[in-house]
């Protein structure tokens, strides 16, 4: 828990590495991951690849979810699947360090609205008693209840 005067971090959006702002909204620090990172990650997951299956072909981020357990159990985390197939009764809020969503997405460019179908990463965290969506599209953190 951080302490009650302690700004909440929050990184914007940048390219496709919205699984980095994730991961570092999730843990409330900029220094908590880097993009070398989990370029990294990729490249131990799929080594003898020349394009790598778990990021953008380009290069930019676009991280899938093994690169995100992987990056979560690097710092000593588990991840679990919870879907809307489970009853959310069942979570233990108390145990949780916070949620990585993957949502869909909008695509645009600048201001045209393009028909592709994107997904997203996102974190929600309990901050001081407060939940929090991370989204590193928003302006800001925004408050969802408690």
């Amino acid at each position: 828990m951080l302490p009650e005067s302690t700004p909440i971090y929050h990184e914007k959006q940048s390219r496709e590495l919205c699984a980095l702002h994730a991961l570092n909204n999730l843990f409330q620090s900029k220094e908590a991951f880097k993009q070398m990172e989990l370029d990294a990650i990729c490249l131990s997951l799929s080594p003898n690849n020349y394009i790598n299956p778990h990021r953008s072909i380009l290069g930019i981020g676009n991280y899938d979810v093994n690169v995100l357990i992987a990056a979560l159990q690097n710092k000593g985390y588990s991840a679990f699947w919870f879907d809307k197939r489970k009853d959310p009764k069942m979570l233990k809020l108390d145990k949780i360090f916070g949620f990585v969503m993957n949502i869909p997405s909008e695509c645009r460019l600048g201001f045209l609205w393009l028909p592709l179908k994107r997904r997203h990463w996102i974190s929600i965290k309990n901050i001081n008693g407060i939940y929090y969506n991370l989204d590193s599209k928003l302006p800001k953190p925004s408050q969802i209840g408690n």
